[in-house]
């Protein structure tokens, strides 16, 4: 799931590449991802994009007095294309969701897509005057780069769950998803089990903001089409199960449950001790 790093350099490759150019035919290739339909993706035909923006794990451009959001989900990505095809594509099972065409003021005609790979179809759009309307965007806390030191304190001593789950909650705190987590806590070396209102808040606020300003601006700059790769080859601990920890050399374990899993090591984060593993627990009966 692309989380707030990536959110944050694809709002900018858009601001770069996007903003100042014109919106010509938006292709709707699965309606099931509009979760608006007033007003109409045809009312953004012949808009200027004059902004970008991101709110939490939600991305958006301004077209003229509205905004097209998408939260890109779990299998969500958005993709530049130069050369679009000029024929509108075809709804079928493809991953293409959506497409926006484009008219730049240098005389191009490029577009972007959103498209999701998997069966899960989660990807949505909504056609909006304002970002709040979203309900995920009015639900967002703070967002993960933006919290104060004392601000975070107080978050984290009024939620009463682990803190795997505490920093994750949007509600919460807006941006942070199940990889960024993984090595946020590896930096900060905690179990993902403890308490939230029971740990010094202090070195977690240090590691959040270390690892997504640090993951941020490697991203920064990528091509849209290289985000994902860039991602993973930065992280230290998320989805390096049986590997060595990079900074003790223990090897790194796993937690699954039915339908996602994360990834700590014992040796930074749990003083040696596995956590308890739901599914290799009733294997072991």
């Amino acid at each position: 799931m692309p989380e707030l790093p990536e959110v944050e350099a694809l709002r900018r490759f858009l601001e770069t590449n996007a903003v100042g150019a014109v919106i010509g035919r938006v292709d709707i290739v699965a309606l099931s991802v509009l979760k608006t339909f007033d007003p109409s993706p045809t009312e953004l035909q012949g808009r200027d994009i004059t902004a970008v923006g991101r709110w939490g794990k939600h991305l958006g451009v301004r077209c003229g007095e509205h905004w097209l959001i998408t939260h890109l989900s779990r299998g969500g990505w958005l993709r530049w294309i130069d050369n679009p095809a000029v024929a509108p594509p075809k709804p079928g099972r493809g991953p293409l969701a959506l497409r926006v065409h484009l008219f730049t003021p240098e005389a191009e005609t490029p577009a972007f897509d959103l498209t999701e790979a998997g069966t899960k179809k989660r990807l949505a759009v909504w056609i909006v005057k304002d970002p709040k309307e979203v309900p995920g965007i009015a639900r967002l806390g703070p967002d993960a780069l933006e919290v104060s030191r004392e601000e975070f304190g107080e978050i984290l001593s009024g939620a009463s769950q682990r803190i795997k789950n505490a920093i994750t909650d949007q509600m919460l705190i807006a941006g942070v998803g199940n990889a960024y987590s993984d090595e946020i806590l590896h930096a900060a070396k905690l179990s993902p089990f403890a308490m939230a209102n029971k740990i010094d808040p202090g070195p977690l606020y240090d590691a959040m903001r270390d690892v997504l300003t640090e993951a941020t601006s490697r991203l920064v700059g990528e091509d849209a089409a290289r985000l994902k790769g860039e991602k993973r080859s930065g992280m230290k601990v998320h989805a390096r199960t049986g590997l060595p920890c990079p900074v003790c050399g223990e090897t790194i374990c796993e937690v699954s449950y039915a339908d996602k899993s994360f990834q700590y090591c014992p040796g930074c984060q749990t003083g040696g001790k596995p956590l308890a593993d739901r599914r290799m627990s009733r294997l072991l009966k």
